[in-house]
Protein backbone atom coordinates (compact mmCIF):
# COMPACT_ATOMS: atom_id res chain seq x y z
CA UNK A 1 0.00 0.00 0.00
CA UNK A 2 1.32 3.54 -0.55
CA UNK A 3 2.18 5.63 1.98
CA UNK A 4 -0.24 8.71 2.17
CA UNK A 5 0.99 12.40 1.01
CA UNK A 6 1.48 14.65 3.33
CA UNK A 7 1.67 18.48 1.67
CA UNK A 8 0.57 21.98 3.07
CA UNK A 9 -1.27 24.23 0.71
CA UNK A 10 -0.92 27.63 0.40
CA UNK A 11 -2.77 30.60 -2.32
CA UNK A 12 -1.17 33.98 -2.96
CA UNK A 13 -1.87 36.84 -4.68
CA UNK A 14 -0.49 39.75 -6.26
CA UNK A 15 -1.59 42.39 -9.05
CA UNK A 16 -3.63 39.85 -11.16
CA UNK A 17 -1.36 36.51 -10.51
CA UNK A 18 -3.16 33.91 -8.23
CA UNK A 19 -0.72 31.10 -7.65
CA UNK A 20 -1.15 27.87 -5.49
CA UNK A 21 1.74 26.38 -3.55
CA UNK A 22 1.89 22.56 -2.31
CA UNK A 23 4.70 21.97 -0.03
CA UNK A 24 5.80 18.32 0.08
CA UNK A 25 8.90 17.00 2.54
CA UNK A 26 11.69 16.62 0.28
CA UNK A 27 15.11 17.91 -0.91
CA UNK A 28 14.29 21.51 -1.76
CA UNK A 29 13.32 21.41 -5.69
CA UNK A 30 10.70 23.89 -6.37
CA UNK A 31 8.67 23.69 -9.91
CA UNK A 32 6.54 26.02 -11.35
CA UNK A 33 4.03 24.87 -13.75
CA UNK A 34 5.67 21.69 -14.39
CA UNK A 35 9.14 23.74 -15.38
CA UNK A 36 12.03 23.94 -13.87
CA UNK A 37 12.08 26.90 -11.47
CA UNK A 38 15.87 28.35 -12.96
CA UNK A 39 13.86 28.18 -16.49
CA UNK A 40 10.64 29.95 -15.58
CA UNK A 41 11.67 33.12 -13.14
CA UNK A 42 14.45 34.09 -15.50
CA UNK A 43 15.25 36.88 -13.06
CA UNK A 44 17.66 36.25 -10.04
CA UNK A 45 15.39 39.09 -7.94
CA UNK A 46 12.40 36.98 -8.72
CA UNK A 47 13.93 33.69 -7.72
CA UNK A 48 15.23 35.53 -4.11
CA UNK A 49 11.93 36.71 -3.81
CA UNK A 50 10.26 33.07 -4.18
CA UNK A 51 12.56 32.18 -2.26
CA UNK A 52 12.83 34.06 0.52
CA UNK A 53 9.70 32.44 2.94
CA UNK A 54 12.32 29.58 2.95
CA UNK A 55 15.75 30.71 4.09
CA UNK A 56 14.08 33.02 6.62
CA UNK A 57 11.94 29.37 8.35
CA UNK A 58 15.24 28.21 7.63
CA UNK A 59 13.87 25.01 5.82
CA UNK A 60 14.86 25.14 1.98
CA UNK A 61 16.18 22.27 1.65
CA UNK A 62 13.67 20.19 3.90
CA UNK A 63 10.65 20.47 1.12
CA UNK A 64 9.82 20.61 -2.63
CA UNK A 65 7.74 23.31 -3.66
CA UNK A 66 5.53 22.80 -6.26
CA UNK A 67 3.41 26.23 -7.49
CA UNK A 68 1.01 26.66 -9.96
CA UNK A 69 1.22 29.88 -11.13
CA UNK A 70 -1.29 31.64 -13.78
CA UNK A 71 -2.28 35.47 -14.42
CA UNK A 72 -0.18 38.41 -13.92
CA UNK A 73 3.36 38.59 -15.16
CA UNK A 74 6.37 36.88 -14.03
CA UNK A 75 6.89 39.40 -11.10
CA UNK A 76 3.14 39.47 -9.71
CA UNK A 77 3.57 35.90 -9.91
CA UNK A 78 6.82 35.83 -7.69
CA UNK A 79 5.03 38.07 -5.23
CA UNK A 80 2.28 35.41 -5.21
CA UNK A 81 3.95 32.51 -4.63
CA UNK A 82 6.11 34.27 -2.45
CA UNK A 83 3.03 34.76 -0.05
CA UNK A 84 1.41 31.16 -0.72
CA UNK A 85 5.08 29.76 0.18
CA UNK A 86 4.83 31.78 3.64
CA UNK A 87 1.16 30.88 4.51
CA UNK A 88 1.69 27.19 3.71
CA UNK A 89 4.81 27.06 6.04
CA UNK A 90 2.32 28.49 8.71
CA UNK A 91 0.01 25.77 7.89
CA UNK A 92 2.98 23.17 8.64
CA UNK A 93 4.41 25.20 11.69
CA UNK A 94 2.26 27.69 13.00
CA UNK A 95 5.58 29.21 15.45
CA UNK A 96 6.99 30.51 12.53
CA UNK A 97 3.90 32.66 12.00
CA UNK A 98 5.98 35.38 13.92
CA UNK A 99 9.18 35.66 12.30
CA UNK A 100 7.47 35.56 9.14
CA UNK A 101 4.81 38.24 10.05
CA UNK A 102 7.70 40.34 11.27
CA UNK A 103 9.29 39.82 7.43
CA UNK A 104 6.40 41.51 6.11
CA UNK A 105 6.12 38.00 4.20
CA UNK A 106 2.17 37.44 5.53
CA UNK A 107 0.84 40.74 3.49
CA UNK A 108 -1.01 41.00 0.76
CA UNK A 109 0.32 43.80 -1.69
CA UNK A 110 -2.46 46.14 -1.76
CA UNK A 111 -0.65 47.82 -4.97
CA UNK A 112 -2.64 46.47 -8.41
CA UNK A 113 -3.25 47.74 -11.77
CA UNK A 114 -4.92 51.45 -12.47
CA UNK A 115 -7.49 51.11 -15.20
CA UNK A 116 -7.18 53.58 -18.07
CA UNK A 117 -9.99 56.36 -18.12
CA UNK A 118 -11.65 57.71 -20.92
CA UNK A 119 -10.64 61.26 -22.61
CA UNK A 120 -6.74 60.44 -21.06
CA UNK A 121 -4.08 58.48 -22.68
CA UNK A 122 -3.75 55.94 -19.54
CA UNK A 123 -4.50 55.64 -15.69
CA UNK A 124 -2.89 58.66 -15.20
CA UNK A 125 -1.27 60.45 -18.47
CA UNK A 126 -3.24 62.90 -20.35
CA UNK A 127 -3.25 63.82 -23.56
CA UNK A 128 -1.02 67.04 -24.74
CA UNK A 129 -2.91 70.13 -23.80
CA UNK A 130 -2.71 72.94 -26.32
CA UNK A 131 -3.90 76.37 -25.44
CA UNK A 132 -4.30 77.66 -28.99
Amino acid sequence: MAASLVQHLGTGRRKKAIARIFLRSGKGQITVNGRAFEHYFVSESARAMVRQPLLAAELADKFDVLILANGGGYNGQAGAARLGIARALILFNAELRGKLKGLGLLRRDPRSHERKKYGQKGARKRFQFSKR
